[in-house]
């Protein structure tokens, strides 16, 4: 159709309109794949210029492990059996950069049957990928199935947990396809409910039976919202399905055992013990029944968390991609590049917090604990605290002579000084008091259930003059995005870092509040007079390298595309690199090549053998090798800390990135403490 819509156009019409496609790279080649012409598009993606590439092979645009496993012979063959050649893969830019491609081949012709050669054409797709690698890494381990659509309402994506419940791949489930594993009884509801839903652009709320891997049906409860733009356009649907088997389970024995109870009590009357002894039983029977309900209910609150998280990141990967789409139309001004890129920048930094903010509440972000006076700590961010709250509101501090000290992440207890003084502020729109207070106490009394904890803590207290809580939200308070701020003014986490501080830190958090009486906060953290410190590591000093030698970096990523981002980094800061996918790929690297590193940079996380576990091995081997490892998140990180390794966190700037390798070489293998770089 392409190809007999150009050849209808007037004589050089066709010529403008491909020169004109600045965002597509079109491309022909002879029968042999010599590139015999180049437009203005292809030049923008790859960077050559038409007289750099016209005569070439058109193999310059692919890998060189593509090149050598024949793929652009490939793709000309298919497009002359099939008069089309769909694909997306990796190609080459003249700078030698990588990229991902989606385009397609067809055969050109002169006439009727003779061919005279090939046109490809071809998007780069790289923030898209990226975009959608970040989404697979932040919902494949979330317990619930969460799926994306387009307009339209068909499934364009769907998390790693929808295919491994279902036992199908992600092709299987896009489109309508899910239909075909909602049980049949179910299946005309969920679909008529579903297509009202995406006509009217209303929230989709629905019960039915999806069928399992092993084939059997369990009940979910799903929930779907439209995701617009700033005119109110749906961009696409977000959607969540939690499994409510259990819950729906538990009501029914509930009213089973209610009906039975009462038969029970009237029937037997006339046996009160055995009666009293049966009720027992049954009580206890219904206990169980409760604490599945309980369970189910737990299930719903990670549906919350599956959902908001979703949510939160496809906002800001929105603000990415849209900031990437409009940098690559090109004749921008540099003001409104800088601005399109600062975007960016604050959009990574955004999601960076979100994650923090997550780890906290989850407990396992790695904690570095000190030795420190907190009425100290409190007095010395006092100054910023009365910039924070504004002038409106009136800031006191209150620090008892004698406190004890307290063990514990110092720069963790400012950031939920910070939070808990937000919060406040945030409660106090027209101003009012705000007090902090730290002492010694002997006890932590009862909260949420619990009993009291005798022992010796220190209690900071946050307290306001706002508008207090009801007893129902004072209940919800430090479940994560759970926010009582309008739309836009939080997102319900900052409390829940609080919360997953002090109980990371063998602590705890109470709060009171009635509804315009005001509310405090009260963080408890256990006593402390001495510091536990790690055992030094005796490793022999490696020699220092002869200056302005080209130091060689083994990067051990299993993610292919953070691997070779991380190697055109490294390269970009005058290194040389080579990538290995996996830690047995790391130490086949060093026993090929014994001699050829200065330095290892590993992820933690891996299939596998993990980074800590490479890095002590590489240790033991070779003492004099320094070592960097680098992690989002490692559950063998919160529990058990570096093991003495320096740490980069990510995400990491090429600054960072510079000074953790910059200080490890100029340091040798030598490890007194382990640095965290942010």
């Amino acid at each position: 159709m392409t190809e007999r819509l150009m050849n209808s156009l007037p004589e050089g019409l066709s010529d403008l309109i491909i020169e004109s496609a600045s965002e597509f790279a079109i491309l022909t080649l002879d029968h042999a794949g010599v590139i015999t012409s180049w437009n203005s598009g292809a030049q923008n993606i790859m960077g050559w210029t038409p007289q750099e590439v016209i005569g070439r092979h058109g193999r310059i645009i692919f890998t060189e492990e593509d090149q050598a496993a024949g793929s652009p012979e490939d793709e000309m063959k298919r497009a002359s059996a099939d008069e089309r050649a769909v694909d997306e893969r990796l190609h080459m830019r003249a700078d030698g950069s990588r990229f991902w491609g989606s385009g397609l081949m067809m055969p050109l012709r002169d006439g009727p049957d003779g061919r005279h050669g090939f046109v490809k054409m071809m998007r780069d797709r790289t923030a898209e990928r990226e975009a959608e690698s970040r989404f697979t890494a932040l919902t494949d381990t979330l317990p619930g199935l969460v799926f994306v659509t387009d307009t339209d309402g068909h499934n364009v994506q769907v998390n790693g947990f929808y295919q491994r419940y279902t036992g199908r791949s992600s092709g299987e489930l896009l489109g309508d396809r899910w239909l075909e594993i909602i049980h049949p009884d179910d299946r005309a509801k969920a679909g008529d409910l579903w297509s009202h839903a995406v006509e009217q652009g209303k929230l989709y709320e629905a019960s039915f039976r999806f069928r399992r891997e092993d084939g059997a049906y369990r009940a979910f409860s799903c929930r779907a919202v439209p995701e617009r733009d700033v005119e109110g356009r749906i961009l696409r649907w977000l959607g969540t399905c939690i499994d409510v088997e259990t819950q729906i389970q538990a009501q029914v024995a509930l009213e089973r055992l209610n009906i039975a109870l009462e038969h029970q009590a009237t029937e037997r009357e006339s046996d009160l013990t055995s009666a009293v002894q049966q009720l027992e039983a049954e009580m206890e029977e219904r206990r169980r029944a409760e604490d599945a309900l309980s369970q189910a209910q737990k299930m719903e609150a990670i549906g919350q968390l599956t959902g908001g998280v979703a949510h939160d990141f496809n906002n800001l990967l929105t603000v990415i991609t849209s900031s990437v789409d409009l940098l690559r139309r090109g004749g921008l001004s540099e003001e409104r590049q800088r601005r399109y890129f600062d975007a960016i920048a604050d959009t990574a930094q955004r999601a960076a917090k979100l994650t923090a903010q997550l780890l906290a509440f989850a407990r396992r972000q790695p904690l570095k604990p000190e030795l420190f006076d907190a009425g100290e700590r409190l007095q010395a961010i006092s100054t910023m605290l009365k910039t924070i709250v504004g002038s409106p509101v009136e800031v006191e501090t209150h620090v008892d002579p004698d406190l004890w000290t307290v063990c514990a992440d110092p720069n963790q207890f400012e950031t939920a000084i910070v939070n808990m003084a937000v919060n406040a502020r945030d409660a106090m729109p027209r101003g009012g008091q705000l007090t902090l207070s730290v002492r010694n106490v002997e006890t932590v009394p009862a909260i949420r259930g619990h009993g009291p904890v005798p022992g010796q803590f220190v209690a900071l207290s946050v307290t306001d003059t706002g508008t207090g809580m009801s007893a129902e939200t004072v209940a919800h308070v430090f479940e994560p995005f759970f926010t009582t701020k309008d739309v836009g003014k939080g997102t319900g986490l900052g409390l829940s870092q609080v919360h997953g501080f002090a109980k990371q830190s063998d602590g705890e958090i109470g709060v009171e509040s009635e509804p315009e009486r005001g509310t405090t906060f009260t963080l408890y953290l256990p006593r402390c007079d001495e510091l536990a410190e790690a055992p030094a590591i005796a490793v022999p000093q490696a020699e220092p390298a002869s200056g302005g030698e080209q130091k060689m970096v083994l990067v051990v990523e299993d993610n292919q595309l953070v691997g070779e981002f991380a190697a055109e980094l490294l390269r970009e800061l005058g290194y040389e690199t080579r990538w290995a996918e996996n830690a047995q790929a790391a130490l086949q690297c060093l026993a090929d090549h014994p001699d050829s590193f200065d330095v290892v940079f590993s992820d933690i996380v891996m299939p596998g053998m993990n980074g800590i576990e490479l890095a002590t091995r590489i240790r033991e081997e070779r003492p004099n090798l320094p070592i960097v490892l680098t992690s989002g998140y490692s559950d063998v990180l919160a529990r058990t800390g570096t093991s003495g390794f320096p740490l980069l966190h990510k995400p990491y700037s090429a600054e960072n990135l510079a000074l953790a390798l910059r200080r490890v070489l100029s340091n040798g293998a030598r490890t007194e403490t382990a640095s965290d770089y942010a």
